[in-house]
């Protein structure tokens, strides 16, 4: 989910006369009948849903099992359900479950989907599955593999790009026999499926959408089908498909929407009691989304909060946004908290509590209790040493005449790089197509940084001055570039890392550069030499033993930091940055261990010790 154009509506407009309609303020209409391993019929019929031919009111919340540790997706579902939902709504991340052409895996940690759509019938909740292929989601690429990135003339979300259909046919071949088992009409949870994600903001090619609508047929999958969409969007683009439910994104105008639907029902695809937050951000972003609810209760429309819960964007899998002409690049922060019901660790919240209020009023039966939050911990400060040095743990370099994005020249989804080449001249350096965040050395020394992030708190340098250089000696030029996650969103999809574009010495383009990829992956932790001696080169590797007696969540704070990342036993947290807002990062008790933990930071600018410490909430 991302619409530029969102609109938080508090006020339904007029809808015309449902036969559902009443219900309102006593039983609602919602069959008693749960997924219970017996074959149902779910309809798309006369505007509405049917369920063995009685009228069925989704009431659905999103969570996504990716962003979720699989040890606590039975805890957030059924928090879910207490809160009064019968829908799980699931987006299927296709870059989380194939990480090069054709490896896949389906089974391990929170990549196991069908484990947890099971989990959803097990506690009695239907599930709306949304497996992309693009899902957006603010998500790294919109849920689309980075490794399409590597075809310099691949076009995504395209059914004329054969390579990207290639791609998609392989994803469907591996993913389509574990998810017909589960559709409604063979006895599993799974309402109906959605149609690819949003493509009105992308595109205009109905076709495309049929053929993913026909790819999915062709492998057992019959349906029912939906899209989600802007109305505006969709209005402008024409790319309704036919037959299927219209799920509005951010709007409420269902008669102009079910003038395109026909008899198919319209509802509410995404309803937003939160929004996204982005790195430099002035604030967490927040929702009100009760008067809304109340509406749609009232009206007896089916919805799905996006998101009930969102979880954490572990490693490198935030995503980012940006214009059309790649300019206003925004990263979402690690935290997918989203303002959301249920927060980031499993907390109700204060709208949790208002929502579990309208929909109770609205339910045949008493609502389960609200099941307590995972433990919590704190832990005191703790220093961490300079333990590594990046300039000591450079991967051998490739020669490039002119840079060239990571994907490219080194089949790179994430991490770093380094540019280096010897100079006998001084001026003004200027990078054209920085992706994303440089920091710039003359013979080893710190001159500034560059950031393709415009935002209050950062400098807008363009240009960095090079010192002068005396006699005929050289001076080594490095050039570090840190990668935030790919756009996935619009039409600068094509986001690929490193530096695409020239680097200029005052007018001059600079060529025949040494380049160091820099993964960050989990064989280059591994592989890290410490330091021999003390460092004060920016560009180290921090690290201390925690000791702990106990488990729990916590959140550890970044705040003494400046930017870069963290790992907690050889696990990725994530991203952190001191333009904020974000300072702390979650870590889910399941991560941890008692006795010693190991705790990691890279930072890109910090030289000397500093602490973290071990909180209880996002922010406070």
């Amino acid at each position: 989910m991302q619409r530029r154009d969102f609109l938080r509506l508090s006020v339904l407009t007029p809808l015309v006369a449902l036969s559902l309609r009443g219900h309102a303020g006593d039983a609602p209409p919602v069959p008693e009948l749960l997924p219970d391993g017996r074959v149902h019929r779910f309809e798309l019929s006369a505007q509405q849903f049917l369920l063995d031919g009685k009228p069925l009111q989704i009431r659905s919340g999103e969570m996504h099992p990716a962003r979720i540790p699989a040890e606590y997706w039975q805890h957030r579902i059924r928090m879910a359900k207490a809160m009064g939902l019968n829908t799980i709504a699931v987006y299927v991340m296709w870059n989380a479950l194939e990480s090069e052409p054709g490896v896949f895996d389906l089974k391990t940690g929170s990549r196991d989907f069908v484990g947890f759509i099971k989990l959803c019938q097990q506690e009695g909740m239907w599930v709306y599955l949304r497996p992309g292929p693009y899902v957006c989601a603010e998500w790294d690429f919109g849920g689309l593999p980075p490794y399409l990135l590597r075809q310099p003339d691949i076009h995504v979300r395209s059914k004329d790009d054969a390579h990207y259909m290639q791609a998609v046919e392989r994803y469907l071949d591996a993913i389509a026999p574990l998810v017909a088992p589960l559709m409604v009409n063979r006895g599993g949870p799974i309402l109906m499926l959605q149609i690819e994600n949003e493509y009105a903001s992308f595109g205009h090619d109905l076709d495309y959408l049929k053929q993913l609508q026909a790819m999915w047929q062709q492998r057992g999958i019959e349906g029912p089908f939906s899209i989600s969409d802007g109305l505006s969007q969709i209005q402008k683009q024409q790319t309704y498909l036919p037959g299927t439910a219209l799920g509005l994104d951010g709007d409420t105008d269902f008669a102009a929407a079910q003038k395109m639907a026909g008899d198919a029902p319209v509802w509410v695809g995404e309803g937003y009691p939160g929004w996204l937050t982005h790195w430099g951000d002035a604030d967490f972003q927040r929702g009100d989304y009760v008067d809304t609810l109340r509406q749609l209760l009232e009206q007896g429309r089916s919805f799905n909060l996006y998101v009930v819960h969102g979880g954490s964007n572990f490693g490198f899998t935030a995503g980012a946004n940006a214009n059309n002409d790649n300019s206003n690049f925004e990263p979402a922060i690690t935290s997918y908290d989203y303002g959301a019901p249920i927060n980031e660790r499993g907390e109700a919240t204060p709208d949790y509590h208002r929502f579990r209020a309208l929909l109770a009023a609205h339910a045949a039966h008493r609502l389960p209790e609200i099941p307590s939050p995972p433990p919590a911990i704190r832990f005191p400060a703790l220093t961490l040493q300079p333990y590594a040095s990046l300039w000591d743990n450079l991967p051998p370099a490739k020669q490039a005449t002119r840079p060239q994005p990571n994907e490219l020249l080194f089949a790179q989804d994430h991490g770093m790089v380094v540019y280096r080449k010897k100079l006998r001249a001084d001026g003004a350096l200027s990078i054209d197509g920085m992706r994303d965040y440089a920091t710039v050395f003359s013979d080893g020394r710190y001159l500034d940084y560059l950031s393709r992030v415009q935002k209050p708190g950062l400098r807008q340098t363009q240009k960095i001055a090079l010192p002068a250089i005396h006699g005929d000696a050289e001076a080594t030029l490095d050039i570090l570039v840190d990668s935030f996650g790919h756009v996935g969103y619009g039409q600068a999809m094509q986001d690929r890392k490193g530096i695409v574009g020239a680097i200029r010495l005052d007018e001059r383009e600079l060529h025949d550069w040494e380049v160091h990829g820099l993964p960050l992956d989990d064989a280059y932790i591994a592989s890290l030499r410490p330091l021999t001696g003390k460092a004060s080169r920016p560009g180290l590797f921090f690290k201390a033993t925690l000791k702990l007696d106990r488990l729990g969540d916590s959140y550890i704070d970044m705040s003494a930091w400046d930017k870069g990342y963290l790992w907690v036993n050889r696990r990725l947290l994530g991203r952190y940055w001191r333009i904020g807002p974000q300072q702390r990062l979650y870590c889910p008790a399941s991560w941890l261990r008692e006795g010693d933990n190991e705790v990691l930071v890279f930072d890109l600018h910090r030289t000397e010790a500093a602490p973290v410490h071990g909180a209880v909430t996002l922010h406070g």
